[in-house]
């Protein structure tokens, strides 16, 4: 009997799952049975627990089921339901709460950010305005009245006006921020779950939770309430989260049938800002209260394009000037739509008690007089500022002491910029423009600087007048092309060559003209004042003590200064060109096609002392692609040559060129060769190219889910490169892009051999 009982004890170690006879169970152990509802099967006591495992998966499953079917039917009617709404007029009440926790001098570096008084912690302000919206995506507001605690509205790092302008039913949130759990995607990057049911049959509205597949500042997290049978939304909220700020967004939509059904009503917004010790909190509320919402109309539409399928103006409007306003608190209190709690009564009752304390005892105006002149010093070194000059324009300029504006790459070293922007909008809609750009090379130890201007005298054919006067790059003549010419790939060396180069003063004058929708003519005329850099070429005496450096340069038959007048041509076009008109102004706005261009550039001898004659010609082909939300292609082909040349010449393309100045995440659409050594640009008398980027926002990091939240956008590189002595010159990259910094790891390879590796790097924060 005891062998029977340690060979059934071991059996049912070994082999749980084996079932005995219940008689056998309960003569051996004793088990109790438990009997179904029905009263016929029976369950074992230790098995309940897989059944309750059971029962809950199934139910999750069938929950996650009902969740996915009804995203689905939103996600279908989606589309239809944002482009419903062709326009519309609403009265916008905006109230907002800020509170410093923490702070310190960094917090100047804020964008944005009003000055915070000594012995102040909360601020609160309140806007009233009106909102125009025209489809697909423009806005119009006039602020009518503004009061507050603090001297204008903080718009939380620019973002305030896009929570306000939200479009719920868009594949992407906040102008292709966010990618939405509404969008075709969503799946991929969404899990769907029912929270929750609410309401009798006949008006039943589902509350549904999306959670991201993997975290990511792209995706957001929250749940939408849904009402059945049309499934549009009367609720939805979300978090966003970056580096330094994270908000909870809550958007209650209209009533069922109601002319706002598909429009926000409320919008309430509490955030959080972290930034290098500095702590603060803002809460904001919006309120729209419709006045006129007119829906689609397909005959009207229809008409519209029958007159010109790519003008948009009926759509399209600038957004007007808010600086003149009402500042009296007994006017915002009659439109005032939602009285003031008593907390934010004790905020204005604070403040106001403190000035008038201040004033009476003169303790406010002499401060202001003390620190006026500081204070507008430190605006300048550390504030991006915008002067406005009564009828005639403003000028905005970054902060002087920004370590933002740094940037580093492989073949550039580091590098600093700053620039400087004035614009003024004169009678008949003409346009003034200048912005002065300068920085320093550490590397080069040269500092470059440039002034663009620009003066539209016929704005409704696009013509005008543009101006660019600046310092290029250090190059040296065509001399050297004959050298390179008869050097043999295998022996080819240039850095053994003793390389005369000359430093490069340039002015450039354009006149443009839009002859018809997509099609420009530009007349150009270039002049370039080059002379020869010393100092590097007493450096290459020293260094070499022979060759063609150590010899006079008459005795080259070189001169110290050469001069080119220029004249040229340049002809653009982009089919598909949709545009609108803003009074004159004709402003062009995008294209599903590619742009092309042609240009020719003559060289004229004598015109100017030491002046030569050459002819170069260059084409090139530039187009965007988007491939869905976040997803885009970008690429490039170009090729160029110099020709017709008899004397001593500059190769200096124009669509082939190295910058002097850095570039950040949006440079010339990828077409910038990151790893190539800049002599190259002027080593050839032709060339032929080609850069492909693709940007997503998942590529090679989604899988590293430690990292990937602070990944906002990923790009993969390549490009291509023929020219004498680089047959071809290959390069492959990745960059990732996030709230702070741009980072991007290139390999280059020339003539089919490994080169080298190198990196670039730029601070982006604040310019997402």
């Amino acid at each position: 009997m005891k062998l029977l009982l340690l060979l059934w004890l071991l059996l049912a170690v070994c082999f749980p799952s084996v079932s005995f006879s219940s008689a056998t169970q309960r003569g051996v152990i004793g088990e109790k049975e438990t009997v179904d509802r029905d009263g016929t099967t029976p369950v074992k006591r230790d098995d309940r627990w897989r059944v309750a495992v059971a029962e809950a998966l199934r139910r999750k499953r069938a929950v996650a089921r009902e969740a996915d079917s009804i995203m689905e039917r939103v996600r279908f009617f989606a589309p239809f339901y944002d482009g419903l709404v062709d326009d519309y007029r609403a009265q916008l009440y905006i109230k907002g709460e800020v509170d410093v926790h923490r702070k310190n001098f960094l917090i100047r570096f804020l964008p944005s950010m009003f000055h915070l008084r000594k012995g102040e912690r909360q601020y609160l302000i309140e806007n009233y305005s009106e909102l125009h919206y025209s489809s697909p995506d423009l806005y119009d507001q006039k602020v009518s009245a503004s009061v507050g605690t603090v001297g204008k509205l903080w718009n939380v790092d620019g973002l305030l006006p896009e929570y306000c302008q939200l479009r719920v039913y868009a594949p992407t949130l906040f102008d292709n921020k966010l990618i939405s759990p509404l969008s075709a995607d969503g799946p991929k990057y969404y899990r769907y779950l029912m929270d929750s049911v609410m309401g009798p049959e006949h008006h039943r509205a589902y509350r549904i939770r999306f959670m991201p597949r993997q975290r990511s500042y792209q995706l957001v997290g929250g749940y939408v309430v849904v009402s059945d049978r049309v499934w549009s939304l009367r609720e939805m909220r979300f978090t966003v989260r970056s580096e330094y700020y994270n908000c909870h967004v809550l958007v209650k939509m209209g009533d069922v049938g109601a002319q706002e059904e598909f429009l926000p009503q409320r919008i309430h917004l509490d955030g959080e800002f972290h930034f290098f010790g500095n702590h603060i909190t803002n809460r904001y509320f919006a309120d729209f209260d419709y006045r006129e919402v007119t829906t689609h109309d397909p005959g009207r539409q229809q008409a519209s394009v029958r007159e010109d399928p790519y003008d948009l103006t009926a759509n399209y409007t600038l957004r007007t000037d808010t600086n003149a306003y009402r500042r009296d608190t007994a006017y915002m209190a009659r439109l005032r739509p939602v009285s003031l709690t008593s907390s934010e009564q004790e905020i204005y009752r604070r403040h106001y008690l403190r000035v008038d304390t201040m004033d009476k005892l003169g303790i406010r105006h002499q401060k202001k007089r003390q620190s006026v002149s500081w204070r507008q010093v430190g605006d300048v070194l550390v504030e991006s500022n915008t002067v406005q000059f009564s009828k005639q324009g403003s000028l905005r300029f970054s902060p002087l002491l920004n370590p933002f504006m740094l940037s580093y790459s492989a073949s550039k070293g580091v590098s600093y910029s700053h620039k400087l922007r004035y614009q003024s909008y004169l009678s008949h809609d003409r346009f003034l423009y200048i912005s002065p750009y300068f920085g320093y090379n550490f590397k080069q130890r040269e500092f470059y600087w440039r002034i663009n201007g620009q003066l539209d005298y016929l704005p409704a054919k696009r013509m005008g007048i543009k101006v660019e006067v600046g310092n290029g790059n250090r190059i040296y003549s065509s001399r050297l092309l004959d050298e390179l010419k008869d050097m043999p790939d295998k022996d080819f060396n240039i850095s053994a060559l003793q390389l005369h180069y000359y430093r490069d003063l340039y002015g450039k004058l354009r006149h443009t003209w839009e002859v018809v929708n997509g099609l420009t003519l530009e007349a150009t005329l270039a002049v370039h004042r080059r002379t020869e850099d010393r100092k590097a070429r007493m450096q290459a005496i020293q260094d070499a003590g022979i060759a063609i450096g150590t010899l006079p340069m008459e005795m080259l038959g070189l001169n110290d200064i050469y001069n080119s007048f220029a004249p040229g041509v340049r002809v653009e076009w982009t089919p598909g060109q949709y545009y609108y008109m803003n009074g004159r102004r004709k402003v062009n706005l995008y294209s599903r096609f590619p742009t092309m261009s042609v240009e020719w550039e003559r060289g004229v001898k004598g015109v100017v002392p030491h002046s030569g004659d050459y002819e170069r010609v260059e084409v090139d082909l530039q187009h965007h692609v988007t491939l869905r939300p976040l997803h885009d292609l970008y690429y490039r082909v170009g090729w160029g040559a110099f020709t017709k040349q008899q004397t001593i010449f500059f190769v200096d393309f124009s669509n082939f060129r190295r910058s002097n100045l850095p570039t950040g995440w949006n440079d010339d659409i990828g077409g910038v060769f990151q790893l190539l050594e800049g002599y190259w640009y002027n080593s050839s008398r032709q060339y032929l190219r080609g850069n492909l980027t693709y940007e997503a926002p998942f590529l090679l990091m989604r899988r590293v889910h430690r990292f990937t939240q602070h990944v906002l956008n990923e790009r993969l590189y390549f490009g291509a490169l023929t020219v004498p002595h680089l047959k071809p010159y290959l390069e492959v990259g990745y960059g990732i892009g996030t709230h702070i910094f741009d980072f991007g790891l290139f390999a280059s390879f020339a003539n089919w051999k490994y080169q080298r590796c190198g990196v670039k790097f730029t601070f982006e924060l604040f310019n997402r």
